[in-house]
């Protein structure tokens, strides 16, 4: 028979019960919520850059609150070497640059992939400079409420977000343009940028193969358009490489190396030595025309019989992006990608849409603790029962 002692404890577990809230604390950095392995990544592309400024704080913090497995960024450098999120080479489209007087003498032309570009790059501004600037939204059509209230951050400063997370949180570094920062940006140890992308990422824990238990501990993908950059950081570090590609009409930009070579089965055969994955831009991996999906290639196919995992870009909500054939629902494109083609995981703009996505096709868990959930059990099992 139970004592009086134990009815307030008895009385205790149903108040937690029925309020759902924990009595023990919430889950520490050391004991987080594991990365999900068992669906295709959403990977935050710039951030949950489709409702905020790109490459922002908040655009990740966002991204994070959303659901996102990996928040992915692009790493060029600064006039003092310092690394920075920001994914364009200049400053024009997307700060508000043009609105310092005293920067009004930085404008240069620089050779980029062997094309003459003209503006603010952010090779001529100190880190200092660049954090006067305020970041506004690129795309016309998408919200611009919050145009000059977030700054340019650093690759530290990323990676604080990303370790800050309630949940284990990747992260999806680019080196950008490295041929262009190492033209113009020189640090004093006489080091590649390509090294100081590395010691960052190390100086902050991240290191491991692909599903070590240090990777999962703190999960990265280094990815990059440069091949020779991929292959020089092999050497350095062990974590998991992506190997980015672009149009087929656009070369490579360190080996100007045509979109048929590199996606050719030798050129295959050779780079899974170094990557365990491509990046490549999802038109190309089902050809578009006239804004009709065409037949797919077997690009997919190939890379995944080389165990290569393919991790298409980028996916965006709005009518102007969705082809027809998926009626402008970017539900049906996900389901598309993940479901018919295969991929492995997926760059979009709007994290929050591939999330609720997953969660309804896939689910993390199922919470059976839930109360509607317990409700709805106990009244189809009633139901069933006044049927006998």
């Amino acid at each position: 028979m139970a004592s009086f002692g134990v009815l307030p404890f008895i009385l205790l577990l149903l108040v937690v019960k029925c309020s759902a809230r924990p009595l023990y604390p919430l889950p520490s950095k050391i004991n987080r919520q594991p990365l999900q392995t068992f669906r295709p990544f959403n990977i935050a592309h710039r951030g949950s850059n489709g409702e905020i400024p790109e490459e922002t704080a908040a655009a990740y913090m966002r991204a994070i609150e959303e659901g996102a497995d990996f928040i992915e960024t692009d790493i060029l450098a600064s006039k003092d070497g310092a690394l920075i999120c920001f994914h364009d080479e200049t400053l024009d489209a997307t700060t508000d640059v043009a609105e310092h007087k005293e920067f009004a003498n930085r404008k240069r032309t620089y050779d980029v992939q062997g094309v003459n570009k003209t503006g603010f790059f952010t090779v001529d501004f100190t880190l200092k400079e660049l954090k006067t600037l305020r970041v506004k939204q690129r795309c016309p059509f998408r919200d611009q409420q919050y145009n000059g209230k977030y700054q340019i951050i650093t690759f530290d400063e990323f990676i604080s977000i990303a370790l800050d997370a309630p949940r284990v949180v990747g992260i999806y570094p680019e080196i950008k343009s490295p041929v262009l920062i190492n033209q113009h940006v020189k640090w004093s140890d006489s080091k590649r940028f390509e090294d100081k992308f590395v010691e960052i990422l190390k100086k902050n824990g991240y290191k491991g193969s692909y599903m070590s238990k240090e990777w999962l501990k703190q999960p990265a993908f280094i990815q990059s358009f440069a091949p020779t950059s991929l292959i020089y950081v092999s050497n350095l570090t062990d974590l998991p490489k992506v190997f980015l590609i672009d149009n087929v009409t656009m070369p490579t930009q360190d080996t100007n190396q045509s979109y048929s070579e590199i996606t050719s089965d030798a050129y295959l055969d050779f780079i899974k030595d170094y990557v365990m994955g491509i990046g490549p831009w999802k038109d190309t991996v089902v050809p578009v025309e006239n804004n009709y999906l065409q037949t797919p290639t077997d690009l997919v196919t190939r890379a995944h019989a080389r165990n290569l995992q393919v991790h298409p870009y980028t996916y965006r909500n709005e009518n102007s992006f969705l082809h027809f054939y998926f009626n402008q629902d970017p539900y049906a494109e996900y389901d598309y990608w993940i479901n018919k083609v295969g991929v492995d995981g997926l760059f979009t703009d709007f994290t929050g849409s591939l999330h609720k996505f997953q969660e309804w096709t896939s689910p993390l868990s199922h919470n059976d603790d839930d109360e509607s959930a317990l409700l709805h059990k106990i009244a189809s099992m009633v139901s069933n029962y006044r049927k006998h």
